[in-house]
């Protein structure tokens, strides 16, 4: 499975955005898909994951509240929705198929190539 990630851009504090991921093919209904954030200077970090099939959401402590996940199975596609973003929500955000359970996911399938999301205060 392929995976495009797009949405990214700037926007300032307090604002929203919406990042899409869709892949190229169909996920297996068992995977969960999700998504990632590689701040300037920093490792990359989880910030959401769903189960394909359930629907089930997990997030990053950070995002709680703020960031949605959510699937179109139609289309194959994942949706990142964040408001009230803030300044240190700044990075390139990845989107990645095949995540293990926990609050610290490992990526076992393909990961999107990145969007950047800049947040100025």
């Amino acid at each position: 499975v392929q995976l495009q990630a797009s949405g990214g851009g700037l926007v300032q504090a307090g604002g929203s955005l919406t990042l899409s991921c869709a892949a190229s093919g169909r996920p297996f209904s068992s995977h969960r898909m999700g998504w990632f954030r590689q701040a300037p200077g920093k490792e990359r970090e989880f910030v959401a994951a769903i189960i394909w099939s359930a629907g089930s959401t997990y997030y990053a402590d950070s995002v709680k509240g703020r960031f949605t996940i959510s699937r179109d199975s139609f289309k194959n596609t994942i949706y990142l929705r964040m408001n009230c973003l803030k300044p240190e929500d700044t990075a390139v955000y990845y989107c990645a198929q095949d995540l293990t359970a926990g609050p610290m996911p490992l990526v076992r399938g393909s990961w999107g190539q990145g969007t950047l999301v800049t947040v100025s205060s």
